[in-house]
């Protein structure tokens, strides 16, 4: 118990727990079915209690052609109230207090409604005896048995603790997995995130922006962005949300349409670095071929065989300009006229 109490006292202090909504998987997932056929899909942060990846893949396991399903949570969740009502038997009195995974490689109408829906995965778990197990370890992604499961995996689907996104993908890189998963925006110039977005390893999914998302009884309230519904349910909604993935999708490879042309006036130089200045990134220039810095919300519109991406300043990790920065002015932020300006990255038109 000593152990559960440190998780929790863990993940109340990182706040790390975010519920992502039925809808919003939906939404996302829709784009990417073709990459789902035949394939082996791991949800490593996902109890299926609580879980909607899993309940979306156990729910579309037939329609998406999957050949295995696999999650595995952390010592339980948090969160109270199970959807799907599950029972281990006599495997473990209270299910919340291990670790556990599940996994599928055929789901079938037993109730004979002409559908697959949350009875059938219900009735699965509860007479399969295969499909629960309870793991040794605590179920943490980085421990060597989730690792293992991880290796028969073809397509890693979830919404990783955010305060340890850095080693989650440094993990779904090391064994080369397809993936798509959750982050924040913020990681986007992160040093271990930064160079495969520049390198075309990684990029963004459809959606990014606004999300909200369910969160556990212990949240303190929050002026904004925070709210309880009927139910008490307790939410949070974050602006800043965007899908990780190396899934190929064709908006990718869509053409960012320009239509200003450059002036001096409005695209000055900057004073600490070799590129002009775009406050917008519907204001990119059409006719100008040398290196620009762009907010970082570029990255959800790039298209690999419009633009490359140079670099960024400075200031969100040393060489991070490409030998952009001129050093002796000794401030890593972007200036213009004196005035420093929000941190940028460097792109160059391709054609």
């Amino acid at each position: 118990m000593a152990g559960n109490s440190s998780l929790q006292a863990a993940n109340k202090a990182k706040q790390d727990e975010f519920y992502t909504q039925l809808t919003d998987i939906e939404k996302e997932l829709r784009h990417y079915t073709e990459h789902f056929r035949g394939k082996v899909v791991f949800c490593n942060c996902d109890d299926p209690y609580e879980s909607n990846f899993f309940k979306y893949f156990a729910l579309m396991f037939n329609k998406l052609g999957l050949k295995k399903l696999i999650a595995t949570c952390y010592n339980g969740s948090p969160v109270s109230g199970n959807e799907l009502l599950l029972d281990f038997g006599d495997t473990v009195d209270d299910p919340k207090k291990v670790a556990y995974k599940v996994e599928i490689t055929e789901v079938i109408d037993t109730n004979g409604d002409g559908a697959i829906n949350l009875a059938d995965i219900q009735y699965l778990m509860q007479n399969d005896k295969n499909v629960i197990s309870v793991l040794k370890g605590n179920g943490d992604f980085r421990s060597e048995e989730c690792i293992e499961l991880l290796k028969q995996a073809d397509i890693v689907v979830t919404n990783p603790p955010f305060s340890l996104f850095r080693e989650y993908i440094a993990q779904l890189v090391e064994h080369n997995k397809k993936f798509l998963v959750i982050g924040n925006q913020n990681a986007l110039t992160f040093k271990e995130i930064f160079p495969l977005l520049k390198d075309n390893k990684i990029w963004l999914g459809y959606k990014a922006g606004d999300m909200s998302f369910t969160v556990p009884a212990y949240y303190e309230a929050r002026e904004t962005r925070y709210w309880q519904d009927e139910n008490g349910q307790k939410w949070r909604s974050l602006g800043n949300i965007c899908w990780y993935t190396n899934l190929d999708l064709p908006k990718r490879h869509e053409d960012l349409m320009l239509y200003k042309q450059y002036t001096i006036e409005e695209f000055p130089n900057y004073d600490n670095y070799a590129a002009i200045n775009v406050n917008k990134i519907s204001d990119i220039p059409y006719d100008y071929d040398g290196v620009m810095g762009v907010p970082i919300t570029f990255f959800d519109k790039h298209n690999p065989n419009q633009f490359d991406i140079i670099g960024a300043t400075e200031s969100e990790g040393k060489g991070f300009s490409n030998g952009l920065w001129k050093s002796e002015s000794k401030v890593a932020q972007p200036l213009i006229n004196g005035k420093r300006i929000y941190k940028r990255i460097f792109i160059r038109r391709k054609r």
